[in-house]
């Protein structure tokens, strides 16, 4: 008992991990006060610069893919310089993992959007939604906003915690932050707004790699337990048909687990975009989307478990 209390209070990765998971339920930081909010309006200042209207295609490309570079490269330079300076390692991968994790604001949000969502208070749920989505949310009808809530959360489950948790165990505070940029980058210039169908390409393809391993993983843990046959099925005929790999099976794993329709047309910037339908064929309901928010919740945590569990492991092993 007193080897394995002396082994996890001298893994640092390890103390770091469950201190910013303690702190992302303690100390949540709010929203509207995230330090992410500098990075995304620096983001857009930037865009609004270099990403010109009358510019050829190729060039908002080029230019979107070296404002990304200068960003992203930026911020790893300077981290990869404050950690020669740091004193206490644990508390530096604490900091940077508490800042890019976002548990407890998207278990809030999935809270009150089933609230919402089961007093079927539509104005509720729009405004919810346009803090998450891209996409104008004002006429979008009950059943547009179950499945865009569905997607939210699983997506949203998916990047904001499993993914900052995979480049975490990889790479540090410093890979956790890092992914969590990358993220919100891909947000801000996303193609699917006119202004940035070109120049955010490159913003987009850079985080459908990083998402590819972690995001496949959380959908094959969704897919453990009841139905996970069915889920396997699914996930092998429709995981690789939507417009991004890692989203695409997630939609898919959750939507055959629990027979939900998802995907399907979306109105981006006034102009409809054709994607692909995905998982079953029942609308979700409050119910499902209770579901949903339970099912990821219990999945992260059991990767949590095994996640310190591995570093466990790796430290004995070294």
């Amino acid at each position: 008992m007193t080897d394995a209390i002396a082994n996890i209070a001298g893994n640092s990765t390890l103390l770091a991990l469950w201190g910013a998971l303690a702190l992302q339920w303690l100390l949540p930081i709010p929203s509207q006060l995230h330090p992410l909010q500098i990075w995304r309006q620096l983001a857009l200042t930037l865009a609004q610069k270099v990403n010109k209207p009358n510019d050829a295609p190729q060039q908002k490309r080029l230019s979107g893919l070296l404002s990304w570079s200068l960003l992203w490269l930026t911020v790893l330079i300077v981290l990869i310089c404050l950690y020669q300076l740091v004193w206490i390692d644990t508390a530096f991968h604490l900091l940077l993992l508490w800042v890019a994790l976002d548990w407890r604001n998207m278990h809030k949000f999935s809270k009150q959007f089933v609230r919402a969502y089961s007093r079927e208070d539509k104005i509720h749920c729009r405004t919810l939604l346009s803090s998450k989505l891209n996409r104008h949310t004002d006429s979008l009808s009950l059943l547009g906003l179950g499945k865009a809530g569905a997607e939210t959360m699983l997506i949203g489950y998916g990047r904001l915690v499993a993914g900052v948790l995979f480049w975490y165990a990889l790479a540090g505070g410093i890979g956790a932050l890092l992914y969590r940029l990358a993220v919100e980058l891909s947000r801000c210039w996303s193609p699917t707004r006119q202004q940035f169908r070109h120049f955010g390409q490159p913003a987009t393809t850079a985080l459908a790699i990083l998402d590819i391993v972690p995001l496949r993983l959380f959908a094959l843990a969704l897919t453990i337990g009841h139905n996970a046959q069915v889920a396997l099925k699914g996930l092998k005929q429709q995981g690789e048909s939507w417009l991004l790999p890692g989203p695409g099976w997630l939609l898919a794993a959750a939507g055959h687990k629990l027979s939900l329709s998802l995907g399907g047309p979306a109105i981006y910037d006034q102009t409809k975009v054709e994607r692909p339908k995905l998982g079953g064929r029942i609308a979700p309901a409050a119910f499902h989307l209770s579901q949903i928010n339970r099912l990821a919740t219990q999945r992260l945590w059991a990767w949590v478990i095994v996640q310190s569990l591995l570093l466990l492991m790796l430290q004995g092993a070294v």
